[in-house]
C-alpha cells in the first residue's frame, strides 16, 4: 500500500516533505548562498545572471523573478530558505506572507492583529478526504529480492584498480566472487540499497550522524587521499529514497538526509566486487551510511529492527522494482593499537552461521563482544543486520535460500566474508473450496 500523505490535502498549505525537498534542492541552496554580503550584492546587481549560474528549472527562476512565492513553494521552495531571498530584497516576513494570501503587508498585519486567520473554513473538505482514501487498484509494488553481505576492504579496490587481481596474494579473494558476478548478471536489480560506513570522506568530526540516507540523483567518488577510484559515479534513485525516508521516519527511525555526498571505498568496493570493471553501474544505488566509527554506535538489535522497517518501506512503494539490500563491512579486523592485525576465524564463521540461521538472536550480541572478539573495526558487522532484517523469513512472510558463502584471510588487514541470500516470498495458501 502507498504511504499516507493526507497532509497534502490541507487547503492553502504546502508541507515540505522529502519529495518537495528533492524538487527544490537547488532552489533552496540558491537561497542559502545569499547569506553573505558579497553574494547578496552580486544577486541584486543582476538577478537573472545570478540565477542562470544555478541549475534551476526555468519555472523556479520565473517564480523568483516574478516575486511569486506561491509558485516558488510549488517548485519545492521552503519558507525558511526563501526568507533569506526575501530579506535580500528588503521584504519583511509579513510582506512575504501577505503576498501569498493576496493581501498587502498592511492588510496582513491588520488580520494578525485581529487574531489571525481562523481555522474554520480552512480544514480539509470531507468529500476531498473520502475521494483520496477511496480504494485504488495497485499497479504493483517494489520487492526485496535478495541480500548481499560483503567486506569492503579498500585494498581490494586498489588491487582491481592496479590490475593485481591475478597475483597469488589476491587471486583467492577474487575467485571467491566469481560466482557472485555471474549471479548478479542473472539477477540484476533495479536498485541496490547499500549499507556501508563512511571512512572520514563525506563526514568528519564536525558532523557525526548515526544514519544517513542518500536522497540525491548522483554521488561522486570520494578522493580518500590517493585520488578518486577510477570507477563510475553512482546514480541514485531520489523517488524511492524519498519514499523510504518518509516510511522509516514515520516508523520512528531518525535519519539524516543527504542530497549531496561523496561515496568512498565502503560503497564502491562492494559494487566493484559484485559487478566487475564496468563503464557504468548496471543499476541505481541508494547509499545508507551508518556511524560505526565514533561511539555510541547503533546496536545490532536496532540495526535489525531498521532492516525490518526497510522491507516494509520498500514493499509499500507502488512501482514494480527489484531491490537488493547489501550489508557491507567487516569481518574481524583491528586497524589500531597493539592489537592491530587481530583476526578471529572461529568467531567470523559462527557469525555467518547465525546470520543465516538465527538472525534475531545474533542481533542481541553486545558491542563489547564485537570489539573483544572481532577487533575494534569488527563492529562494522552490525551493518549486516540491516540487510538481514530486510528479508522475509524474519517475520514469516517468506523464505531464504543461501546462494553463495565465502570466507578468506587475509585481504590486507582484514578477514573477508561474503554471503548471498535470495528472498523468496511465501506462496499464498490456495483458497479452500466449499
Amino acid at each position: 500500500m502507498t504511504l499516507d500523505k493526507t497532509y497534502r490535502l490541507v487547503p492553502g498549505t504546502t508541507v515540505f516533505d522529502s519529495e518537495q525537498s528533492a524538487k527544490g534542492y537547488h532552489l533552496n541552496q540558491f537561497c542559502m548562498s545569499l547569506m553573505t554580503a558579497e553574494n547578496r550584492a552580486a544577486y541584486l546587481a543582476d538577478e537573472r545572471a545570478y540565477l542562470d549560474a544555478w541549475p534551476l528549472r526555468e519555472e523556479q527562476k520565473r517564480a523568483l523573478l516574478d516575486r511569486d512565492l506561491n509558485a516558488a513553494m510549488r517548485e519545492g521552495g521552503n519558507i525558511y530558505f526563501l526568507a533569506k531571498w526575501g530579506a535580500t530584497l528588503g521584504f519583511s516576513f509579513q510582506q512575504m506572507a501577505g503576498s501569498m494570501t493576496g493581501m498587502t503587508e498592511e492588510e496582513y498585519r491588520a488580520m494578525m492583529a485581529g487574531g489571525g486567520r481562523p481555522v474554520e473554513g480552512n480544514r480539509i473538505d470531507h468529500a476531498v478526504l473520502e475521494a483520496a482514501h477511496a480504494p485504488k487498484t495497485p499497479a504493483g509494488h517494489a520487492a526485496v529480492t535478495a541480500a548481499v553481505f560483503t567486506s569492503h576492504v579498500p585494498a581490494i579496490g586498489a588491487a582491481m584498480d592496479h590490475d593485481k587481481t591475478h597475483e597469488p596474494y589476491w587471486r583467492p579473494v577474487f575467485e571467491g566472487y566469481e560466482y557472485s558476478r555471474a549471479w548478479e548478471r542473472e539477477n540484476v536489480p533495479d536498485v541496490v540499497f547499500l549499507v556501508y560506513n563512511d571512512h572520514a570522506s563525506a563526514f568528519d568530526q564536525s558532523l557525526v550522524p548515526t544514519f544517513v540516507l542518500g536522497t540525491g540523483a548522483s554521488y561522486p567518488v570520494a578522493d580518500e587521499g590517493y585520488g578518486p577510484r577510477p570507477v563510475p559515479a553512482v546514480e541514485g534513485d531520489p523517488d524511492l529514497a524519498a519514499h523510504i525516508a518518509h516510511s522509516l521516519i514515520r516508523d520512528d527511525f531518525d535519519l539524516t538526509l543527504a542530497h549531496e555526498m561523496p561515496v568512498d571505498h565502503g560503497l564502491t568496493v562492494p559494487l566493484s566486487l559484485m559487478f566487475g570493471d564496468v563503464g557504468a553501474w548496471p543499476c541505481k544505488v541508494i547509499p545508507f551510511h551508518v556511524n560505526v566509527v565514533q561511539y555510541p554506535v547503533p546496536s545490532g538489535a536496532r540495526c535489525f529492527r531498521l532492516g525490518r522497517a526497510l522491507r516494509r518501506a520498500i514493499e509499500s512503494y507502488d512501482r514494480p522494482l527489484k531491490v537488493q539490500v547489501w550489508g557491507t563491512g567487516g569481518m574481524s579486523h583491528q586497524l589500531q593499537g597493539p592489537r592491530a592485525g587481530l583476526i578471529n576465524r572461529e568467531w567470523d564463521n559462527a557469525f555467518l552461521d547465525r546470520l543465516v540461521e538465527d538472525p534475531a538472536g545474533l542481533a542481541g550480541v553486545p558491542h563489547l563482544e564485537y570489539v573483544e572478539e572481532a577487533g575494534s573495526e569488527g563492529i562494522e558487522l552490525v551493518m549486516w543486520l540491516i540487510a538481514r532484517g530486510a528479508l522475509g523469513d524474519v517475520d514469516g512472510a517468506g523464505e531464504i535460500e543461501v546462494k553463495h558463502r565465502f570466507y578468506h584471510v587475509p585481504a590486507s588487514n582484514t578477514a573477508v566474508g561474503h554471503l548471498i541470500l535470495e528472498n523468496r516470498p511465501r506462496a499464498e495458501e490456495p483458497a479452500v473450496k466449499e
